[in-house]
């Protein structure tokens, strides 16, 4: 009983981060997704140190070239090393997913904040517009804005992000109403803090948690249909190696050479694969149910 007792006592003095990072270091799957994220984020940073290859030289008598030991993943239709193409590919892949992420959380968290603290007619009309938004698939939406700003990084961060932000307003908006009514809110309203600071310091670090769970699961998904956009020719133009671009190259000959679509298939796989289990892991982290 003494030490189950101690062992609560210390529980409650450590901070709720330290908590959930405890939690989520037992985790293994979330670990191993955390790992490959990591990984990911390496070589895209140190890629021109890593490929063998400049992904823009053409070796014509390597055309369609399949894998060996001087090209590991091939080479597609103009010679290029696929190896080479796909490590650079996680640079335009995972900037587009985090930045396009970070954008919508962004905006996201600014208008969240306003409905859930304010409510009354600003949450009507910001939720009225947001229930137009969302009411449209969000891969149309993200294809009929890139389509009408036209095809590029920063169009295509543009046409992503949009399509998030209703999510994030209406999580962050549930998760506010519940924290609006607690008593240390109201305590800190009676002591004239200023409303930016009611909302900035005690409402948004204790309703932030699902939106952090969402957002890194959604980056995954956002890499997806970044991956689609270029797929279709909406998103990151030639010669920048993307990965959905990639595909859309290969898609003609894949029965013949399949090793086109194959390995910047399997990138895209993995790294959706290793945001969705760390947001798995973050999520049974952040559970209030398991800080007991």
């Amino acid at each position: 009983m003494r030490k189950q007792a101690d062992v609560t006592a210390r529980r409650r003095k450590e901070g709720q981060f330290t908590q959930v990072l405890r939690r989520l270091s037992k985790n293994t799957s979330a670990m191993i997704g955390l790992v490959l994220i990591l990984l990911l984020i390496l070589i895209a940073v140190f890629a021109p140190w890593i490929t063998p290859y400049d992904y823009t030289k053409m070796d014509i008598k390597a055309k369609y070239a399949g894998s060996s030991l001087q090209h590991l993943f091939g080479c597609d239709e103009l010679g290029r090393d696929i190896f080479s193409r796909c490590i650079y590919g996680a640079r335009a892949s995972l900037s587009l997913g985090l930045l396009a992420s970070l954008v919508s959380t962004l905006v996201g968290l600014v208008l969240g904040s306003l409905v859930g603290y304010f409510g009354g007619w600003v949450d009507t009309v910001i939720m009225r517009l947001l229930d137009i938004l969302q009411a449209i698939p969000g891969m149309l939406l993200s294809i009929a804005i890139s389509a009408a700003l036209g095809s590029g990084f920063s169009n295509t961060i543009i046409a992503l992000s949009i399509g998030g932000i209703p999510m994030t307003v209406r999580l962050l908006r549930g998760s506010i109403l519940t924290v609006r009514k607690q008593e240390y809110i109201e305590a800190a309203e009676k002591i004239n803090c200023s409303k930016f600071r009611v909302i900035t310091a005690h409402i948004l670090p204790n309703s932030i948690a699902p939106l952090i769970v969402s957002v890194t699961m959604g980056i995954g998904n956002t890499i997806l249909q970044a991956a689609s956009l270029s797929y279709i020719g909406l998103g990151v133009q030639p010669p920048t190696p993307e990965w959905g671009a990639m595909l859309s190259a290969g898609k003609g000959v894949v029965m013949k050479y399949p090793h086109l679509c194959l390995f910047p298939g399997l990138c895209i796989m993995i790294v959706v694969l290793s945001f969705n289990m760390l947001g798995d892991g973050l999520r049974d982290a952040m559970d209030p149910k398991l800080k007991n």
